[in-house]
């Protein structure tokens, strides 16, 4: 399912994609922007259970009993997990367009997160040299509920968010999540919420553009 706002392709894709089928069409939309024959995107996904391991991945973060499919991806960041229940948004913008760089970038994908999870009264927060979102518990505890992993090629985004809504949690127990070790996991769930991926995506397109800048043409990429 596609519409587009803003100059913007929205891509949903309902049934689980392969990782590698991914990756081959986020190279293919990443491609066409930089030609200047396609629209910026946004797809919303998700994965049959597998890990990925980011750029930055130590060997040691996979843990012996791991028996999923381990992916090694271009995308920064170390290793994580992805599966049903969790929603993928691949983020694919031209940030020459945008003025802004790769670290303002990652914070604006953090703040869509946050003002997300807001919706469903949640409370998430950054925390200082720990990429992606977090939620606090009251005996202060910090868990994370959203991973941020991102590669940019000659000024193109792409991999993006994973935000937990109702994931089997206990599939991170076989690795080192994103590398943290003294640190837990959580989902919507966990935090009480009942919403459905349906409700999630909405919360998602809604608070998009929030904090994506205007677009500025660029010379030679087409009017695109």
């Amino acid at each position: 399912m596609l519409h587009t706002s803003d100059g913007i392709t929205w891509r949903h894709t309902t049934t689980a994609v392969d990782y590698p089928d991914a990756v081959a069409s986020m190279e293919e939309q990443v491609a066409g922007i930089l030609s200047g024959t396609a629209d910026e995107c946004v797809w919303l996904a998700e994965h049959p259970p597998l890990y990925t391991a980011g750029t930055s991945t130590d060997p040691g973060e996979v843990l012996p009993k791991a028996s999923l499919p381990v992916f090694p991806t271009g995308r920064g960041g170390r290793v994580t997990y992805h599966g049903p229940g969790q929603r993928i948004a691949y983020v694919m913008l031209d940030l020459r367009r945008r003025g802004r760089d790769v670290r303002a970038y990652v914070g604006g994908l953090e703040s869509w997160i946050i003002a997300v999870l807001k919706d469903f009264g949640v409370r998430g927060k950054t925390l200082a040299g720990r990429i992606g979102v977090w939620v606090q518990d009251t005996g202060g505890q910090h868990a994370k509920i959203a991973a941020i992993g991102v590669r940019v090629r000659r000024g193109v985004t792409f991999h993006g968010v994973s935000l937990n809504v109702d994931p089997d949690l206990s599939h991170y127990d076989a690795i080192v999540p994103c590398g943290i070790r003294d640190a837990d996991v959580t989902s919507l769930r966990r935090e009480g919420v009942d919403a459905s991926m349906a409700d999630v995506d909405r919360a998602l397109v809604r608070r998009f553009g929030e904090w994506v800048p205007p677009r500025e043409p660029v010379a030679g990429t087409g009017s695109r």
